[in-house]
């Protein structure tokens, strides 16, 4: 349970197929806080008007509005949320634990965007990448992953940090970018653990563009 309680709901400016969306979704709902969705439509431009813009002048959901507090970029609000409403065990203070925690969500905005989310954004939604460079990526990743699961229930250990938070949205939809997990069975592990967490919502699940 958060150790905070928000004033008024915080609203999540999102798309439904943005993974980078969903962390922050799957994050507010596993603290158990108020929130209310906005979807922003992307394939309009929405985000690139000048409404939107003042709130992210980068263009890019999700954007959350905490009563004053507006603030942008997946990561950042994980750790805002986790430093305001949550319990050290989703942030751990202690310097070893909070290096191992930002250790993944470098992974979050470096491999795993590369990786199996660029090709996921390439099948579902054309996104002009290269597909092969970013399936290369993805299955460096989990070669990397599924050793590191060995023993481990989360990825810094036995409780659920931010870093899984960060980490689960991309990598359960991988095999929409063409990427499968079957040769994975501590990343499936671990995907289920997660989502057996009191408070888990699912991402909606996409199907490839034909090609």
């Amino acid at each position: 349970m958060p150790v905070a309680r928000p004033a008024q709901p915080i609203r999540l400016y999102r798309s439904p197929f943005s993974g980078h969306a969903h962390r922050v979704e799957l994050f507010l709902s596993l603290l158990d806080l108020p929130f209310e969705m906005i979807d922003v439509d992307l394939r309009a431009g929405e985000q690139k008007k000048p409404g939107f813009l003042a709130k992210n002048p980068f263009g890019q959901v999700p954007v959350i509005e905490d009563g004053a507090v507006t603030l942008a970029d997946s990561n950042a609000i994980l750790v805002y949320l986790a430093s305001k409403y949550g319990d050290d065990g989703w942030l751990p203070r202690d310097p070893l634990g909070a290096a191992g925690v930002q250790r993944f969500l470098s992974l979050a905005a470096g491999e795993i965007f590369r990786g199996p989310a660029s090709a996921r954004m390439a099948a579902l939604f054309g996104v002009p990448l290269d597909r092969e460079a970013a399936r290369a990526t993805a299955l460096q990743l989990f070669a990397v992953l599924e050793p590191h699961l060995a023993g481990r229930d989360y990825l810094t250990g036995a409780h659920p940090t931010i870093a899984d938070v960060a980490a689960y949205s991309y990598i359960a939809h991988a095999p929409e970018g063409g990427i499968a997990l079957d040769a994975y069975p501590q990343i499936r592990s671990w995907l289920r653990r997660m989502e057996a967490l009191p408070g888990f919502v699912a991402m909606r699940a996409s199907q490839p563009l034909a090609a």
